[in-house]
């Protein structure tokens, strides 16, 4: 007769799980403050918009899958009751995550940061309606109230900022199209993470990225690399703080968070990039900027207790 050892991962990954579940909210607002910083690395980029975009996902790589290849049956394949079917989903996730670094790293250059901001993080209303559509999933109309007074903090908080004219069309309607592409991937994921490991998902949807990504920047921009070591400073800088840190965090808490709320959390990125401007740079935040961003806060509780908890997860 085998004898598990009283240490064995089977019994550490339930214990992992749980603690990570209890702890998924405050890890998706980690995440959504390093990705608060993306645009601030994508002005400084040396590179065109989608060089840009294939250096962010390409040198976090190595690590991702370093990082699966550490765990027991993860070395090639994902080992999973849906294997092959896991696999389709998770390089689903990395083109529809390639869609999203390329219109919005457009959109960046051609509008405001304020409007591509707004545009993007209409993401949760595009999660919504698609689970709804697609999955059938019951959406609480405390959970749609939570939503629309998230949204009306975002708007309020970037009203002194956000316009509209025709010179910034194209950057608005690129950053409208973000939030479609960042829809599809927070809805892929959060269901494939039911069962892929977050290394797994991380490492081959980052190489389904890379290639689309390497693909559209070599026909339509040429170089790809940075010339200077500020360029390369700010590509690692990109790639470590919104890839690694911030993409790792919210895919991590995706397994334990319903797609719609997951998505919500993230309209807390204008508030947290008001902020840091605030605490770095000594910029003064009105009582609009505060009214909105409080808004914002007082929606996502209201949609969390509208929300009926997700089952744990077989992957970690």
């Amino acid at each position: 007769m085998n004898v598990k050892p009283s240490g064995s991962n089977e019994t550490a990954r339930p214990r992992v799980a749980s603690w990570v579940e209890r702890l998924a909210l405050p890890i998706l607002v980690c995440g959504s403050l390093a990705l608060a910083l993306s645009p601030i690395f994508v002005r400084l980029s040396e590179v065109g918009p989608i060089a840009t975009a294939v250096n962010r996902m390409l040198l976090p790589l190595p690590f991702f899958f370093a990082w699966m290849l550490l765990r027991r049956g993860q070395a090639m394949a994902l080992t999973t009751p849906q294997g092959r079917q896991d696999l389709l989903y998770v390089v689903l996730a990395g083109a529809f995550f390639a869609g999203d670094l390329c219109v919005w790293h457009w959109s960046i250059n051609l509008t405001s940061v304020a409007n591509s901001t707004v545009l993007a993080n209409l993401a949760p209303v595009f999660v919504v309606a698609a689970a709804w559509l697609l999955f059938r999933e019951k959406v609480s109309r405390l959970f749609l109230m939570g939503l629309v007074l998230s949204l009306f903090g975002v708007a309020v908080l970037m009203s002194e900022s956000f316009s509209v004219s025709i010179k910034t069309l194209t950057g608005d309607a690129l950053g409208l199209s973000t939030a479609w592409f960042y829809a599809g991937y927070i809805l892929t994921v959060a269901r494939v993470r039911k069962r892929v490991p977050t290394a797994s998902v991380m490492a081959w949807g980052g190489l389904a990225a890379v290639v689309l990504l390497y693909a559209l920047a070599w026909s339509w921009e040429g170089n790809v690399w940075p010339d200077t070591t500020r360029g390369w400073l700010v590509a690692i800088g990109l790639a470590g703080v919104t890839q690694l840190m911030g993409q790792t965090l919210i895919v991590i808490a995706l397994a334990h968070v319903p797609a719609g709320l997951g998505a919500m959390v993230l309209l807390m990125q204008p508030a947290l990039a008001a902020l840091i401007a605030w605490l770095l740079f000594n910029a003064p935040l009105s009582a609009w900027q505060w009214l909105g961003g409080l808004a914002v806060l007082a929606g996502l509780e209201v949609a969390r207790r509208g929300t009926p908890k997700t089952p744990a997860p077989e992957a970690s």
